[in-house]
């Protein structure tokens, strides 16, 4: 693992985007947490103002996905990328100075604009993978991209509490318009944008998303993968919002006792990148895929029928050290299996699916969890996560064909 690592290492386009990424969730986790402390202490825990922190964050997800991905295609990655950084450094400071002398209220516009140029920026990264990283590290990049997420799952909180409980709104604001600067300087680093096969080709914007939404539904793998990607969102959408009642009426605990769960979580992510990292050569990622949706399955069954703290806690860990096989298989497959110019309109799709279902489910979980126990919603979502596995056996099946036609590789 340690040889693999290194050349991993040796690849500029690999320590760029890490290094990028590690800017970015220091960027966005002091802001996120920031903010939402912000607005609460302003409005008084009001829960509207509080609920429109996640509806600037996640309401691009559904109007710009597609569109980004789209320019994602028509433009070059690395101007792109370290395009969206700047004009998000750029509109943060102007947060700030609004902040200062103006109105408060600001702080919204700062979450909103980020997420949607993150929309046109992510899905260059994943097309730079595809350019520039060989087939055979494309898992192990993945792996250690989605580490990082994960790692900022657990230190990501601490770190936006303490820098606005420490220094106040205003530190916090500039703290992340510098992480989103030196994130930009980090992919200038990256090898310069090479023209692609058919760029000279004249098509309208409307022409080419199009054009994606053909190339998503004549490749069985993508449309499958599409499905999957349903069926996780609406298992995740119904559990999430819902764990704070697993903890008073299956545990009988004190509503406190939720910082454990996400603890337990986090750590198994950040344990489950590095396992990722370890076995992404040896496990092809379709395997890698249905482990963790397999292991996601029976731990939501576990968490729902468990009464007992310590089983609940270990079935939490299970679920996060498993994410990243879920997360990393997915991007793997979608790389495989998407033309290069085609890259950024196909995550354009499929990003939309999962956050979609998700954000359906979590709409409707309180209304759900009126009319069936607890038990019966965590267990519908074990069922989602076998139904989402159920589309992948045949993509597995595939992969074993193909495995004794393969030539060696070098």
């Amino acid at each position: 693992m340690s040889s693999s690592l290194s050349n991993l290492f040796r690849n500029r386009v690999i320590r760029a985007i890490l290094l990028s990424a590690l800017f970015l969730q220091v960027g966005i986790w002091v802001r996120n947490f920031s903010i939402l402390l912000f607005v609460m202490e302003k409005t008084d825990g009001d829960p509207f103002a509080v609920s429109m922190i996640s509806v600037a964050e996640f309401a691009p997800i559904f109007i710009f996905s597609f569109i980004g991905g789209t320019f994602a295609d028509r433009w070059r990655p690395k101007r792109t990328m370290i395009g969206a950084d700047l004009l998000s450094a750029a509109s943060i400071f102007a947060v700030l100075v609004t902040l200062l002398f103006f109105s408060w209220k600001a702080v919204f516009f700062a979450t909103l604009f980020s997420s949607i140029l993150s929309q046109f920026s992510q899905p260059s990264g994943m097309k730079l993978f595809k350019m520039h990283v060989p087939a055979d590290q494309i898992q192990m990049g993945m792996s250690m991209y989605q580490t990082t997420f994960a790692l900022f799952m657990v230190l990501g909180p601490v770190l936006g509490t303490f820098v606005y409980q420490s220094f106040g709104i205003d530190a916090a604001i500039g703290v992340t318009g510098v992480a989103f600067l030196l994130s930009a300087a980090m992919l200038y680093f990256l090898p310069p944008d090479r023209e692609l096969k058919g760029d000279k080709k004249k098509t309208t914007l409307r022409q080419e998303m199009a054009d994606g939404i053909r190339y998503v539904l004549s490749k069985r793998e993508l449309t499958l993968l599409g499905a999957c990607f349903v069926s996780a969102g609406l298992a995740i959408g119904i559990i999430q919002p819902l764990n704070i009642f697993l903890v008073t009426e299956r545990l009988a605990s004190p509503k406190e006792f939720l910082q454990w769960f996400m603890a337990a979580n986090g750590l198994g992510m950040v344990l489950g990148g590095v396992v990722a990292m370890g076995i992404s050569k040896a496990i092809a990622p379709q395997k890698m895929l249905m482990l963790g949706m397999l292991v996601s399955a029976l731990g939501m069954s576990v968490s729902g029928i468990s009464t007992l703290p310590w089983l609940t806690l270990i079935a939490q860990f299970v679920m996060g050290l498993v994410m990243p096989f879920i997360h990393v298989g997915i991007n793997t497959m979608v790389l495989q299996h998407t033309k290069e110019s085609f890259v950024g309109r196909v995550n354009g799709i499929l990003s939309p699916l999962f956050t979609g279902a998700m954000v359906l489910m979590m709409t409707v979980a309180g209304a759900l969890k009126k009319l069936f126990s607890i038990v019966a919603l965590f267990e519908v979502a074990a069922l989602l996560f076998i139904i989402g596995l159920t589309f992948i056996l045949p993509l597995y099946r595939q992969a074993v064909k193909e495995v004794p036609t393969m030539p060696e590789a070098p």
